[in-house]
């Protein structure tokens, strides 16, 4: 009989050990964060053939720790409105866990207007933001609004503005909904501005001819060099933490 009580304690204490195992599991697996990246190419990952030409998403995940991984969604050429007809967002949102993160950084193509596929007016610029964040926090996750980089376009010294309204609108809905938001624009600006015309080319896809990838070379003033990316990365870092984001505890 003490034999069979025996028994049934060691059952009942590997049993236990068990579930605390999967507990512990669960809770270092729900401990995990996902950092979204949506928008266009100057986020977006390469293809090796594109190569130097680097996405500062591309460069994010190096300053987070293991427990923040980071899945850039980000796509070459896309807008608020393209991204959203080609069913990329669909995807993004049935995977989304709570206390997740998505950034959302677009107005490069969607100042195209004269693209009907991609182009969009600001207020329907300012409808597709609102269902990104909208839809994002339905999932209880965290959407953060980020304005477009600067493109590198200099006029007699003076970095000039090539994104219109759309920054403006998408601060507008960061304000309207109480969204954080990264002005990229502002910090890139005043990052091109330090550096001013000629030093700043090294953040940008300038490549001399006879490059494999470029024979006839490249003079590329939106999209970045590894450089470049790193740099940018490195801003949207300064905006996570100027935020005070939860995100500031897993940084490296």
């Amino acid at each position: 009989m003490m034999a069979g009580i025996l028994k049934n304690k060691s059952t009942i204490i590997f049993s236990i050990g068990v579930v605390c195992s999967i507990l512990l599991m669960s809770f270092a697996i729900k401990k995990q964060i996902t950092i979204y990246i949506i928008g266009d190419s100057t986020a977006a990952n390469k293809q090796a053939k594109a190569y130097p030409e680097t996405g500062w998403g591309m460069e994010l995940q190096s300053f987070f720790k293991k427990s923040v991984v980071i899945d850039n969604r980000a796509l070459n050429g896309r807008s608020t409105k393209s991204f959203l007809n080609e069913k990329q967002w669909q995807p993004i949102t049935e995977k989304l866990q709570p206390g997740d993160y998505v950034f959302i950084e677009f107005g490069h193509n969607d100042e195209k207007i004269d693209k009907p596929g991609t182009g969009t007016s600001i207020s329907e610029f300012k409808a597709n933001l609102c269902k990104y964040v909208l839809e994002t926090r339905n999932k209880n996750a965290i959407p953060i609004l980020l304005t477009p980089i600067s493109r590198r376009s200099f006029k007699d010294s003076k970095l000039m503005d090539t994104h219109g309204d759309y920054p403006k609108a998408t601060r507008a809905v960061a304000d309207s909904l109480k969204v954080p938001l990264i002005d990229m624009l502002v910090k890139t600006e005043s990052l091109l501005n330090r550096l001013g015309d000629k030093p700043s080319i090294k953040l940008f896809n300038y490549v001399d001819s006879g490059h494999v990838n470029y024979p006839a070379g490249k003079k590329d003033d939106t999209h970045l060099s590894p450089e470049g990316a790193r740099q940018i990365a490195g801003l949207v870092v300064e905006g996570i933490q100027e935020l005070k984001l939860n995100l500031v505890n897993k940084l490296l």
